[in-house]
């Protein structure tokens, strides 16, 4: 085996593309994290002292540097306070196919069309979750539904 065979063996492993980029599937789970982190208002070092992990190593699962292992999944879900499932939600058909399809040679130009979660997405920018967040501060069921009808108004949705 050469050199080059050999380090994309092991590079395959770890779960990454052939080119070293991080497994779709991870990168998704990872952006899962950051949207529920943020929609909760947590840190990343807080969510990494609940988990017994530092804060960097929060950074790496939310980018899908690092993988998250079943039972640190387990962990998120309950610190998080959504199902395991949760993570998986959303998932693109791109990132779907790309995952298995990797193991089995899939060169990088047949997942070109892959984007990395947050990129256009209105679920995971900022604004939207600041928006969500705010909204449910408002403690009046009367208020906090008078808002949603007027945002249904100005965006057009009935």
């Amino acid at each position: 085996m050469t050199a080059v065979a050999a380090k994309k063996t092991k590079g395959a492993s770890r779960g990454r593309l052939a080119d070293g980029q991080a497994n779709p599937i991870d990168v998704h789970v990872g952006a899962r994290v950051r949207l529920r982190r943020t929609l909760l208002g947590l840190t990343q070092e807080t969510l990494g002292d609940a988990l017994g992990i530092t804060f960097q190593q929060v950074q790496k699962y939310e980018r899908g540097a690092n993988r998250i292992s079943s039972s640190r999944l387990w962990d998120l879900s309950r610190v998080l306070d959504v199902p395991v499932a949760f993570f998986f939600d959303d998932i693109s058909d791109a990132a779907q196919a790309a995952s298995p399809a990797q193991a089995a040679g899939l060169t990088t130009e047949a997942v070109a069309g892959f984007a990395v979660a947050g990129d256009g997405d209105p679920l995971v920018k900022r604004e939207t979750l600041e928006l969500v967040r705010t909204y449910y501060r408002i403690t009046d069921d009367g208020v906090r539904r008078k808002v949603l009808d007027l945002a249904k108004a100005l965006g057009g949705a009935a």
